[in-house]
């Protein structure tokens, strides 16, 4: 790597989401990022203003991803079962291709201050909806159970998702489709599901 493009805001940003995601936002220091690049840590500052700085970056960045993965499952399907099983797919592919930033946006944005956190929750509240309201559809078509909470269940998926990145080995059994079909089978299995089970409308989260 040349040494431009080691001491470039960018190469910054990227050593920032892959100490981040290892680490954790309050266990990484400035000087943990200038050994990473082999920098001074007061050069850091030529280029940042700050480590909340990095971190509203990287986080910025996973918000992006995981919108335009959503945005791309919107377009490219035309009913709502082929939009939620695209949404899972898309979700997989951020958490599997960009797991920093995916790791930083899941994990570390809370540590953001205010008025950013916040920003960041309403944002992540838009992006959870969409899969809520593909899942609401077509239980109100009678295609899912009538017993299904949408936001129970998008919590369910998302969950799953979010922890594929923890256990997932690229050089593994399972590439992105593979994953993509297993949790759907999963998944779809408990929306369809017609018989015997808990009432989840009425175990719902209390808002």
């Amino acid at each position: 790597m040349s040494g431009q493009v080691r001491h470039s805001r960018e190469s910054v940003i990227q050593a920032a989401g892959k100490l981040f995601a290892l680490r954790g936002y309050h266990s990484t220091s400035m000087k943990d990022l200038g050994d990473e690049l082999g920098l001074l840590k007061s050069s850091i500052y030529s280029h940042v203003s700050s480590k909340e700085d990095l971190l509203l970056e990287v986080v910025r960045r996973g918000e992006r991803l995981f919108n335009e993965s959503a945005q791309r499952a919107l377009d490219a399907s035309s009913d709502d079962t082929g939009r939620l099983r695209a949404l899972i797919r898309g979700h997989l592919e951020v958490i599997l291709d960009h797991r920093d930033e995916a790791s930083t946006f899941l994990n570390e944005a809370r540590a953001l201050e205010e008025p950013y956190r916040e920003a960041v929750i309403a944002a992540r509240d838009r992006y959870e909806a969409i899969f809520r309201q593909a899942i609401g559809e077509r239980v109100a078509a009678g295609e899912f159970d009538r017993r299904v909470d949408p936001v129970m269940a998008g919590i369910f998926i998302l969950s799953i998702l979010n922890s594929v990145g923890r256990w997932y080995r690229p050089d593994g059994a399972l590439d992105l489709e593979d994953l993509t079909e297993q949790i759907w089978d999963f998944v779809s299995s408990g929306l369809l599901q017609t018989a015997g089970g808990a009432d989840l409308q009425a175990a719902g989260p209390q808002r």
